[in-house]
């Protein structure tokens, strides 16, 4: 032993031997992993743009975007009727609710249906475990009946020796009164193998409702990640401390009348904008700001006058914000959006380039012509509020820390590289180079790297301050930049869309990114930059959504690019024509799921309606897939040779065995 790889080899061994301190307790660990190599490769569901959308999003989960319906249909057809199987699929889904109804509906006869439904359960729960090890099964189950499911699920009614007592268990079950709750607990876990792993390409909040409820929800799942999209990277430049992001995610809930977030989920208060807005914008019909109204949504006249004059009250506020941080960071070439700077006031016209545009309107109360960017005393001390409310909110700041301890800008799992919307490429499909601080650069993997490392850095207190505070910066530039890899536009046309007559300056040039990622040789050479191999590797995508309705194919460059943004987003049902996709990915292979829209939780309990869904095969495997096949397996496989080397080590003496 002379080297020092060798006495790091040595030393990693000795650590490794207190935890398996025998010959035998390291080859029965070898022989659990080699088992657990064998088995089918857990099945993973990709996600991406839900926007708030949390009921939809829910009932994704509890059906596992289809997949248990397809397994009790598989299971019971020809046994049970169709409507027998919706209602336990129902059952799975929304086990309390449903139990509510059901005994209302059976009265005297609960017992003989305790009997049936949970022998069905059983059968359901045992097929979607059977890609389990029973260790990990066991962990997934509830502490109240971890013993009686293992039972149930490892012995069978139709063994004659074991008949007696299988029955004897269940009708135990029901003569003690936890029936309901053995139920209950049963369909959570059949809900919770259904799905191995959970991917979320991005695009949590704003538009929809219930962004704080689905990471709540994600609080509780079993295992997850996250790769930013651009309004999550909003919403935690806001709760950083970026006034500007701050703006943006105001400005975002009202154009869409959405203020539950903000108010119910985080406790926003919004009266001081509100205030604000009633006494400068009093007598504006704010005419361009009317919110966006969604199906469910409705407002009284009284209510939506207010809620365009704070729309806006904090629009204004937002570009003089902006223009504020483009000055002071010149490096990011961005000056040319301090829109504010191009209106000639006196005659109401839009100036770009020499060339004027007539505007909708120019009511600025609150813009001295002369200095267009400075807030008044009224727009700072609103600000302030503002910023303390987002800084203070305990909610927000756990929920960005969830985003932080489960996301990153990029990842690479099973051969699949996932990020939300692009990487940054020049007009030759070659990788750009995009500057950093202190006029660092980097593309590709690098580029991705050291922003998520920004973003993580504006949240630590033992950043040095002025390196804290670029990086606050920078999250506007993520939101709204042109060679932001969450953003990759000529620019966000926002000014343009409230304020210009003419149409043609509302246009957002896309990326080289996204004009080249139709081409199979330059997703090829995006995945060489990443370091992703393998026969069947893909980039998986968010961000713009797939205008199915009109065919667009979300499969592209020959299968290795996939896009799964389908329009979760109500506002986007009516361009995509669907309701949202789920990328299923499982032992055989790829399935595309296209969803129709979710009508709602109450509905599905009552009248057993599930979210209509159509699957298409992307890519099957000539092989099952094995764990062995996957990231976790080289990860076994290297523990197991780590573990070969510890059991040469006892058998000859160079480590002593522990008793």
């Amino acid at each position: 032993m002379n080297t020092n790889a060798e006495n790091r080899d040595m030393h990693y061994l000795q650590l490794l031997s207190n935890s398996f301190p025998s010959i035998a307790a390291a080859s029965t660990e070898i022989i659990n992993l080699e088992a657990i190599m064998n088995l089918p490769k857990g099945t993973e569901h990709f996600l991406a743009d839900l926007h708030g959308e949390s009921a939809a999003f829910q009932h994704i989960l509890k059906n596992a975007s289809g997949n248990i319906r397809r397994k009790v249909s598989e299971l019971f057809k020809g046994y049970i009727r169709e409507s027998v199987i919706r209602e336990l699929c129902t059952l799975i889904y929304y086990p309390e609710q449903k139990l509510g109804l059901i005994k209302e509906a059976e009265g005297d006869n609960m017992e003989d249906w305790y009997h049936i439904t949970i022998h069905r359960l059983v059968t359901v729960c045992r097929d979607v475990s059977s890609k389990y090890t029973r260790s990990k099964v066991r962990k997934s189950l509830p502490p109240d009946f971890a013993y009686i499911i293992e039972e149930l699920l490892h012995e069978r009614s139709d063994d004659q020796d074991k008949a007696a007592y299988v029955t004897g268990i269940v009708e135990t079950i029901i003569s003690t009164g936890r029936a309901d709750d053995f139920i209950i607990a049963l369909c959570n876990v059949i809900q919770r193998l259904a799905i191995d792993q959970l991917h979320i390409l991005g695009d949590i909040y704003d538009r929809g409702p219930g962004a704080h409820i689905i990471l709540d929800t994600m609080r509780q799942y079993h295992s997850w990640d996250i790769q930013w999209g651009n309004h999550d990277i909003l919403w935690m430049g806001a709760c950083a401390g970026n006034n500007a992001c701050i703006c943006n995610v105001l400005r975002l809930s009202l154009r869409y009348a959405n203020l539950t977030t903000l108010e119910d989920g985080y406790g926003i208060n919004l009266v001081p904008l509100a205030t604000f807005a009633m006494d400068v914008y009093g007598d504006d019909p704010c005419t361009e700001f009317i919110p966006k109204i969604l199906a469910g949504n409705t407002l009284d006249e009284k209510t939506l006058r207010l809620t365009a004059q704070m729309h806006k009250a904090i629009s204004v506020i937002q570009f003089k914000k902006e223009a504020l941080i483009f000055k002071r960071r010149p490096e990011w070439q961005m000056t040319d959006r301090c829109v504010l700077d191009h209106i000639d006031y006196e005659r109401g016209v839009y100036i770009v380039d020499g060339k004027e545009y007539e505007m909708k309107s120019c009511n600025f109360p609150t813009i001295d012509p002369a200095n267009p960017c400075e807030l008044t005393e009224e727009e700072n001390i609103l600000m302030e509020r503002l910023h303390h409310s987002f800084r203070v909110c305990e909610k927000l700041q756990k929920h960005c820390k969830m985003l932080l301890s489960h996301g990153c800008m990029y990842t690479i799992c099973n051969q699949n590289l996932l990020f939300h919307a692009s990487c940054p490429l020049n007009a030759d499909g070659s990788l750009k180079e995009v500057e950093l601080y202190n006029g660092q650069r980097f593309s590709g993997k690098e580029l991705m790297h050291n922003i998520g490392m920004m973003i993580r850095a504006a949240f630590q207190n033992d950043t040095p301050q002025e390196e804290r505070s670029y990086d606050r910066d920078y999250f506007l530039y993520l939101w709204c930049g042109k060679d932001s890899p969450l953003f990759d536009k000529s620019k966000m046309a926002t000014f343009e869309r409230y304020f210009l007559t003419d149409k043609t300056m509302y246009k957002e040039e896309k990326g080289y990114y996204f004009q080249l990622r139709d081409n199979e040789e330059i997703c090829d050479h995006i995945l060489d930059s990443f370091g992703v191999v393998g026969a069947n590797r893909h980039i998986i995508n968010g961000h713009v959504p797939v205008h199915a309705s009109k065919g667009e194919n979300p499969i592209k460059a020959g299968g290795k690019l996939m896009v799964i943004d389908g329009g979760f987003s109500e506002a986007y049902h009516s361009e995509t024509g669907i309701a949202g996709y789920t990328l299923v990915y499982h032992s055989r292979g790829f399935q595309l799921v296209q969803h129709e829209p979710f009508t709602s939780a109450r509905e599905a309990i009552q009248k057993g309606t599930d979210i209509k869904s159509t699957t298409q095969l992307v890519e099957l495997s000539t092989h099952r897939m094995l764990v062995a096949d996957t990231d976790k397996g080289t990860e076994l496989q290297n523990q197991i040779n780590d573990l070969r080397q510890l059991l040469y080590a006892y058998r000859h003496g160079i480590i002593k065995e522990k008793k």
